[in-house]
C-alpha cells in the first residue's frame, strides 16, 4: 500500500511539517530521555521496555490516547527506538480491507512495532482480523472464489501494535481489551512547554528570552504541535517587525495579529463561545447546530477545540447541550447572571 511504510525508528523526513529546515528534522525527539513531558507514561514505558527486553519478548500492545497535537506519533517512534525494531506506520482510513491488514502485517518481523494511527477509523471486518493477530499472533484468511475458497492459517511473529486515537470512546470494547499498555496524553504543563520552545528556538537558531517563551507557552494550549507552530509564525514576525530577537512584547505583539489571545483562545475557540453567549443566551445548544452556525465539521469542535475549552473552564457538556461558562461570560467582558439574564458590560 502506497500510504505504507516499513522504516526504523529513526527520525523519517515526511514525518515532519514541510517547511521545517535540515534542522528542523531534529524535532521529534528520538529516546525517552529526550522526550519533554507526560513523565508518567515515561516513567511506565521505561519500566515495560526494559522488562521486555530482558525477556527478549515483544512489548505488550500499547493505545495511545489523548486530543491532538499532544505526542502520540512521537511516543510511537520512541518506543520502537527504545525497543530497537523497525517501525511500520499506517493509518485508519488507509486500511481499507481485511486484505490490506493482511499484506502489511506479513511483512513484520518478530519484535517490529505497526502503528496504527486513528486506529478508532478501522472498518469492523478488518477489526476482527486483527483480533487474532494482537492475541495469539496468528490470522485466517479465506482465499479463492465462491466455489473454491479455503480458509489458510498464516502464523505471525510476535509483534507490538501501538495504536493512536484522539477518541477512544469510538474504539469497541473487545479492540480496547487487547491493549496491554493504555496511555492518556495529558495536556502540557506551562514549565514543559516552555522547555519545548525553548528546545525548538535553539534548533531554530532563534534567540528568544525566557519571558519570551513562557508568553508563548501560556497560549499554546497545553500543545506542542500548537507550541512549534506559534513558534514559527513569532520568529517571522520578530525578523520583519522587530530585531530578531522574541522577547515577551514581541510575542504579544505577533500572537495578536494571529487573533491568540492570553488564554490561549484563537479565532475559532472565540467564534465558539461568543456564539453560545450571543445567540443562545450561553445555552445549552446541540455541537450540530453550533457547527453549523461557526461553518466548521461537527468532528473537528469535538476533537480539536472542545477538550481544551472544557478543561480550561470555558465550556461544560450537559445531557441537552454545551454550556458556556461564567468564566467565558468573564472573559469576554460579559456579565453572568444565574438566571440566564446576561447582558454585556457597558464601557
Amino acid at each position: 500500500m502506497e500510504n505504507d511504510k516499513l522504516i526504523s525508528g529513526a527520525l523519517q523526513d515526511d514525518d515532519l511539517e514541510q517547511d521545517e529546515t535540515l534542522a528542523g528534522r531534529t524535532l521529534r525527539p528520538q529516546y525517552l530521555n529526550q522526550y519533554i513531558g507526560q513523565d508518567k507514561i515515561k516513567e511506565q514505558l521505561d519500566i515495560f521496555i526494559k522488562a521486555a527486553k530482558m525477556r527478549e519478548e515483544s512489548l505488550d500492545h500499547v493505545l495511545l490516547f489523548g486530543p491532538p497535537g499532544l505526542g502520540k506519533t512521537t511516543m510511537a517512534f520512541v518506543i520502537a527506538n527504545e525497543l530497537g525494531v523497525n517501525i511500520k506506520q499506517t493509518s485508519g482510513p488507509a486500511i481499507e480491507k481485511a486484505g490490506d491488514l493482511v499484506a502489511i502485517l506479513n511483512e513484520l518481523e518478530a519484535g517490529d512495532v505497526l502503528f496504527i494511527d486513528e486506529i478508532h477509523r478501522l472498518s469492523m471486518s478488518v477489526e476482527e482480523v486483527l483480533y487474532s493477530a494482537m492475541e495469539d499472533f496468528y490470522i485466517d484468511i479465506m482465499i479463492g472464489g465462491s466455489d473454491s475458497s479455503r480458509s489458510v492459517h498464516l502464523e505471525l511473529p510476535p509483534f507490538t501494535l501501538i495504536g493512536a486515537t484522539t477518541r477512544a470512546g469510538m474504539l469497541s470494547n473487545p479492540l480496547r481489551a487487547r491493549f496491554g499498555i493504555n496511555a492518556h496524553m495529558a495536556y502540557y504543563d506551562l514549565e514543559d512547554l516552555t522547555e519545548i520552545i525553548e528546545r525548538t528556538a535553539d534548533i531554530f537558531e532563534v534567540d528568544i528570552t525566557g519571558d519570551g517563551a513562557y508568553e508563548m507557552a501560556r497560549r499554546s494550549r497545553g500543545t506542542p504541535r500548537i507550541a512549534n507552530r506559534l513558534l514559527k509564525r513569532v520568529r517571522d514576525y520578530a525578523q520583519i517587525k522587530g530585531t530578531g530577537l522574541i522577547d515577551d512584547t514581541i510575542t504579544r505583539q505577533a500572537l495578536t495579529m494571529l487573533d491568540v489571545d492570553a488564554s490561549g483562545l484563537d479565532y475559532v475557540d472565540q467564534k465558539i463561545l461568543k456564539t453560545m453567549i450571543e445567540m443562545y443566551n450561553g445555552g445549552p445548544v446541540g455541537l450540530g447546530t453550533l457547527a453549523v452556525n461557526i461553518s466548521e465539521e461537527r468532528e473537528t469542535l469535538e476533537d480539536m477545540y472542545e477538550p481544551y475549552l472544557i478543561q480550561s473552564g470555558f465550556l461544560v457538556r450537559t445531557r441537552q447541550g454545551r454550556c458556556a461558562t461564567a468564566k467565558a461570560y468573564e472573559h469576554f467582558g460579559y456579565s453572568y447572571d444565574k438566571d440566564f439574564e446576561r447582558t454585556k458590560v457597558r464601557e
